[in-house]
């Protein structure tokens, strides 16, 4: 926890830092939240067909859910959504004639019946 998934265009494949976006996000995820940076996880999805707006192929987008365990204020969840965007804007370079959406979304899970295991082996 958190789990982190980012859904992007496959046009900005070659724009998007997926690696530098992670390892610069857990940290500003763990110092907002209150958590360690060894239980935040990323997943990228690369969207090879979306329709955005009109449907013009000069657009593009980039969608990342957080999920976190419930109990946090919705001050700290804005902070959040705010400290994530920020994060995504600085690794993702400029691409002529491209407009690029990019939008975060915080979900809660649920403390109750969130379960986890962690195997460490030799």
């Amino acid at each position: 926890m958190p789990h982190i998934v980012v859904e992007y265009s496959d046009t900005l494949t070659d724009a998007f830092d997926r690696q530098g976006f992670g390892t610069t996000l857990h940290p500003v995820v763990a110092k907002t939240i209150d958590t360690a940076v060894a239980g935040c996880k990323t997943r990228f999805r690369r969207i090879e067909e979306a329709v955005i707006g009109d449907g013009a192929p000069h657009l593009a987008m980039i969608h990342i859910e957080v999920a976190i365990l419930s109990g946090r204020d919705a001050e700290t969840k804005a902070e959040l959504s705010r400290a994530v965007l920020d994060v995504a804007r600085e690794h993702v370079a400029p691409v002529p004639g491209r407009t690029v959406q990019t939008t975060v979304n915080i979900t809660d899970l649920d403390r109750g019946w969130y379960a986890k295991h962690e195997e460490i082996t030799a």
